[in-house]
């Protein structure tokens, strides 16, 4: 079992790994040998564990950047993730969160806001400026305009501590279900309509031959409806597929975005985007 002080103690099923949630004051102790019949130190980094659990590092797998300048909670969502089969770059130091983000190019950042001598909202504002790569914000503040602040700036969840790591785990598996529809069912990066011409990989879309300027969540919003032609879906199936897992909006979120995502299209939008009444919305496209 693993004693997290500071956030009670709880146990798990698998030799290594907590349940319970977990935060800045945790501290892990080993009180048994371990599975593999070898006696360690009553004390032991966590990733010394994800090493004895036969985890190696792996490229040709989601790539997760964990930026915490407290190292036990890096290493243990490091060890959560890992056990998904996720390739994980922790990052303890602020200052090193945007060069390794630049060289490695991950699929989702998980981002403390607290690092000493660096600004996380600040560095969330410049990752969203130069990227689309998803970010999870992982902060101690539980404040409203923090949270907000944090989600108009480009994030796209937010996580407070202390939390359980199979919920961030769930967070992150969300955002990569989004980056996985964001190709066409038959592989194509590249969805034409008409005079609609959405590019999956670039993010960038179309109309009349004239790119268009879309935010993020907009984007996603015409990518999700647009690889679904002729299907019917609900606001609640487009909360959960479009802005992820758990998200804390209403309804009135999606129709917020389809206004405007109707308004940036002109003309277009209404030979594609259509409201069923009491349900949601349709997108009657057909490819060419």
């Amino acid at each position: 079992a693993i004693a997290c002080r500071g956030a009670g103690t709880t146990s798990a099923p698998h030799p290594f790994l907590p349940l319970g949630p977990f935060g800045r004051n945790m501290t892990v102790r080993w009180r048994n040998r371990d599975d593999f019949g070898t006696s360690i130190p009553k004390t032991i980094s966590l990733c010394q564990i994800g090493r004895r659990a036969g985890h190696g590092e792996v490229t040709d797998v989601p790539r997760i950047v964990v930026a915490d300048d407290d190292r036990r909670i890096c290493d243990l969502v490091a060890i959560y993730c890992r056990r998904e089969g996720f390739h994980v770059i922790p990052v303890y130091d602020g200052t090193r969160v945007l060069p390794v983000v630049r060289s490695e190019r991950p699929h989702v950042v998980v981002l403390d806001l607290m690092f000493p001598g660096a600004d996380g909202l600040e560095i969330c504002r410049t990752l969203r400026a130069e990227s689309d790569v998803p970010i999870i914000l992982l902060t101690a503040k539980d404040d409203d305009a923090d949270r907000v602040l944090g989600l108009e700036l480009g994030a796209d969840d937010y996580v407070t501590k202390p939390f359980y790591p199979r919920e961030l785990v769930a967070r992150i598996k969300a955002v990569l279900r989004r980056l996985h529809w964001q190709s066409s069912p038959d592989g194509s990066q590249v969805l034409t309509f008409r005079d609609l011409e959405i590019d999956l990989a670039a993010r960038s879309v179309k109309v009349g031959g004239q790119p268009l300027a879309l935010r993020p969540k907009e984007f996603d919003l015409l990518a999700f409806l647009a690889r679904n032609p002729g299907r019917v879906l609900s606001r609640e199936q487009l909360l959960e597929d479009v802005w992820g897992y758990d998200f804390t909006g209403d309804c009135r979120t999606v129709d917020t975005h389809v206004k405007r995502l109707r308004r940036r299209l002109g003309p277009a939008a209404g030979r594609y985007i259509v409201t069923i009444w009491g349900i949601g919305y349709r997108f009657d496209g057909v490819r060419v």
